[in-house]
């Protein structure tokens, strides 16, 4: 076989979900439509009703747009959020941009997207093909495979090239969701904070996801949920291998494998459902109920292997909504194993996937 030559630099494009423009009630009104209207996020309506529902009742509530005077609850959430830095999400990804372009050398052109919103894209895309790259890898900032996720920066990346008369080779990062690199990470974050033995339990919390989609990534049609249980993802295999669900269990074992955990001192469990459908069990929440009024658990350790930089879901939900809520139940603590962010770490992990993917030295 005969591998085309790179004549130009290569393209790295590093993609997070996104994040409002600003925490105001048009910025997040605009983020939320985006977002909501995605066809692989909200995947059950018909297109006309999911537009109309999204763009004339959700986004407008949640965002307060309908009174801009009074902040409606995501943009309260993002309020708190927002740091003298501006979001987080994109904070740190620029960060972990400019570092990896630095690693990389000056062979790469390196460049930062969001899903939705900015810096989106078609705009990053554009940057790269400006350049003139001979080729382009898709680098999503989410260690496990969802259609909604990985999936849908994808599609979108595939919908943007199709327009372009010449297109560069491309290659997609599907997932990472047991590179030993970024399973240490994790592991050496919840080391850093102390001993293990100082927690009643340890809990894994990834981004929950409704069951239908878990269904409707399962090929075989009688594997995902059979038994109305996930634990067909007890294992990695052919007919399960781009399973969110399974992809979670397993950088949990991988985890739990690093550290030396023993079995029945943790939980994988799932946040931030919406709606009335079934998501993705158990639901953390409930175990972090559980914990506090049936096991008299004090102190939790809460890893959140989903996501690699600080956000709603982490910082807010986990760091202050479940926090309230196990108080409330009886508890005292749940502490949140720092995320990813800028570490060096999760720097040189990325760009160890990235020498990997394309197969290029990198200057140190």
């Amino acid at each position: 076989m005969h591998v085309q030559k790179h004549f130009g630099k290569q393209g790295i494009l590093l993609v997070n979900l996104g994040t409002p423009d600003a925490p105001t009630p048009v910025a997040v009104n605009r983020y939320l439509g985006q977002f909501l209207t995605d066809p692989r996020v909200i995947d059950n309506l018909p297109y006309p009703v999911q537009q109309g529902l999204v763009r004339g009742i959700i986004a407008p509530i949640r965002s307060g747009i309908v009174n801009p005077f009074k902040a409606g609850g995501s943009t309260k959430l993002y309020q708190e959020l927002w740091t003298e830095n501006g979001s987080p999400l994109k904070y740190y990804g620029e960060i972990l941009t400019d570092a990896v372009a630095e690693q990389m050398g000056d062979e790469f052109v390196v460049r930062l997207a969001m899903r939705y919103q900015n810096p989106s894209i078609e705009s990053a895309l554009k940057e790269l093909m400006d350049e003139g790259v001979s080729s382009i890898t898709i680098f999503p900032l989410f260690p496990q495979y969802a259609s909604a996720t990985t999936g849908s920066v994808h599609e979108e990346v595939m919908r943007l090239l199709m327009k372009e008369q010449n297109i560069p080779n491309v290659n997609f990062v599907n997932s990472y969701y047991e590179h030993p690199d970024l399973i240490k990470v994790f592991a050496d974050n919840a080391r850093d904070l102390g001993s293990l033995d100082q927690w009643d339990h340890i809990i894994f919390s990834y981004h929950g996801l409704p069951q239908r989609q878990l269904k409707k990534a399962d090929p075989s049609n009688c594997h995902c949920y059979a038994d109305g249980t996930n634990s067909c993802c007890n294992s990695i295999s052919k007919v399960n291998q781009f399973c969110y669900s399974a992809q979670c269990a397993a950088t949990t074992r991988a985890i739990v494998e690093e550290l030396g955990l023993e079995e029945g001192s943790y939980t994988t469990c799932f946040q931030s459902r919406l709606g009335f459908d079934d998501w993705a069990k158990p639901y953390t929440i409930d175990v972090i109920e559980d914990l506090a009024k049936n096991k008299g658990a004090k102190k939790v350790l809460c890893f959140s292997p989903a996501f690699v930089a600080d956000c709603l879901e982490t910082t807010i939900e986990i760091g202050l909504e479940y926090q309230e809520e196990f108080e409330e139940w009886g508890g005292e603590h749940i502490q949140l194993v720092p995320s990813l962010n800028g570490d060096p770490r999760w720097i040189n992990a990325v760009v160890e996937m990235l020498r990997e993917e394309t197969g290029v030295a990198i200057a140190r």
